[in-house]
């Protein structure tokens, strides 16, 4: 019997978009590239300046994850040597809304969200 997961990868097909959605931007390093994002076009080198903690490799990877997936725009402008420009694309944009509720609600729950791991700790 096959998996589900054979199955979707023979389908071209996810049965499960919420894990495949929170996959792509739920990684280490997306949410942080979308949110820079939001404020305008940046090079690549701008973008890892940025976030100092992410490797050259690994902000490459993010940024062709993101751009597969139509939340951002690469431009490449003809020049010696080439201009590369990373922008935010409307899909991407539509992100902004629910990123800015969930970071509120941590935020907000942050204060009981440490008083719970300080009684678990103590029980532990």
């Amino acid at each position: 019997m096959k998996r589900r997961e054979e199955i979707e990868q023979e389908l071209g097909l996810d049965l499960c978009p919420i894990r495949t959605v929170l996959a792509q931007i739920g990684d280490k390093w997306s949410l942080l590239v979308i949110l820079m994002l939001r404020d305008g076009e940046y090079r690549f080198s701008a973008i890892q300046r940025a976030i100092p903690d992410i490797s050259q490799r690994m902000l490459t990877q993010t940024l062709r994850k993101l751009e597969r997936d139509g939340l951002v725009r690469r431009t490449v402008t003809p020049s010696i040597p080439p201009r590369v420009d990373y922008a935010i694309t409307e899909l991407g944009q539509s992100l902004f809304a629910p990123i800015g509720a969930m970071a509120q609600w941590a935020v907000e729950k942050q204060p009981e969200i440490v008083k719970a791991r300080s009684v678990y700790d103590a029980a532990s």
